[in-house]
């Protein structure tokens, strides 16, 4: 099963090439998030919409459009085309990643043409609404340019096929996505692929400290949010060895000693989560000659920093950070805590 993700700045013709491509692909179908989009403005309560900027920017959407996806490929088989426009890399990763979670390779296409075209095409582009509303449309998809040249400058250009569609009518760019689909030239994005649990999981992460105190926090490309470096603890593995594990496959790093245990957390099922039992170790502090060698092999991580515990609370979800505060204050009294949801019983 494969996803065709026709990624580009709004007005690139997307759709229009998505409607084309599907004829070119043998057993193949068509599906827009934009009906994802339409339907939370039905669903959702207007002080929850307006909350959010965009309709990506709601984490339902993103879920619902991978869920969805899974599921039309599921009962379909074969291809799935996408014609939407994804500029925020930690958006492109959850999604991506979820897909990869179930075992869905995404071949991701960008349609690229020169910005003076772009801007003609959205000129020229018929709205089916009054006048005003053409005009806020338009201007919508003028002020998304920027945003556009930014993911371009950064990481959209490493990570997609690039087409462009300067010259091409949108049946000669299908043609050229389906080819280059075809032969292979459009490969599987890179991205982890780590499985959806289907029960309660038991996790381990481990604090790691600079001269300074900050402690370090990775960025994972699967799932929302900065991260301790840590992970599931595999059947028949001691949590804190999978700690450790866990840290030398994500950062580089490796210790020479088993870390001692902060706070052992109780995560509550949220669906679509199963929850189960989070624990904290405290890897100790690393030299400054450690701390320069933090890698991040493979795609599994975006980007990692040292932070103050003020500066964690703006990265980490709120039961994470509420999960470091506590871990940081048994490590200021010596006394591992047992937590749950992220607070102190007992």
């Amino acid at each position: 099963m494969t996803v065709v993700w026709i990624n580009g700045a709004f007005g690139a013709g997307k759709t229009t090439t998505a409607r084309e491509l599907i004829e070119l692909i043998p057993n193949s179908t068509l599906f827009d998030p934009e009906v994802i989009g339409a339907a939370l403005g039905h669903l959702l309560p207007p002080k929850r919409l307006a909350e959010a900027g965009d309709f990506q920017d709601l984490p339902i959407w993103r879920r619902l459009v991978t869920d969805t996806a899974a599921a039309m490929l599921a009962e379909l088989g074969g291809t799935l085309v996408v014609p939407m426009t994804l500029l925020r890399q930690e958006y492109r990763d959850e999604i991506f990643g979820g897909l990869a979670a179930r075992r869905i390779a995404v071949r991701h296409v960008l349609l690229a043409p020169a910005e003076t075209i772009l801007r003609e095409r959205i000129a020229a582009r018929e709205v089916p609404e009054e006048a005003d509303g053409e005009i806020r449309v338009r201007q919508w998809s003028y002020d998304r340019i920027e945003p556009y040249r930014a993911a371009l400058a950064s990481w959209l250009t490493a990570d997609a096929h690039p087409v462009d569609t300067s010259a091409l009518t949108p049946r000669e760019t299908a043609v050229r996505i389906a080819e280059a689909v075809g032969n292979g030239e459009v490969g599987a994005c890179d991205i982890v692929q780590t499985p959806e649990p289907t029960g309660e999981t038991l996790a381990a992460g481990v604090l790691l400290f600079d001269e300074q105190d900050r402690v370090l926090l990775v960025d994972p490309t699967y799932k929302p949010g900065w991260e301790f470096p840590g992970g599931v603890v595999e059947p028949g593995e001691a949590p804190a060895r999978a700690g450790m594990r866990e840290v030398a496959e994500e950062t580089g790093i490796r210790l020479d000693e088993v870390p001692a245990l902060l706070v052992v957390d109780w995560e509550s099922p949220a669906p679509p989560g199963y929850g189960g039992l989070r624990l904290l170790f405290d890897g100790g502090r690393l030299g400054a000659a450690q701390a320069d060698r933090v890698l991040l092999p493979g795609p599994e991580l975006r980007d990692w920093r040292f932070v103050s515990e003020d500066e964690a609370a703006a990265l980490l979800p709120p039961v994470r950070y509420e999960r470091l505060r506590w871990a940081l204050r048994a490590r200021e009294r010596g006394a591992a805590l047992y937590l749950e949801a992220g607070t102190p019983v007992g």
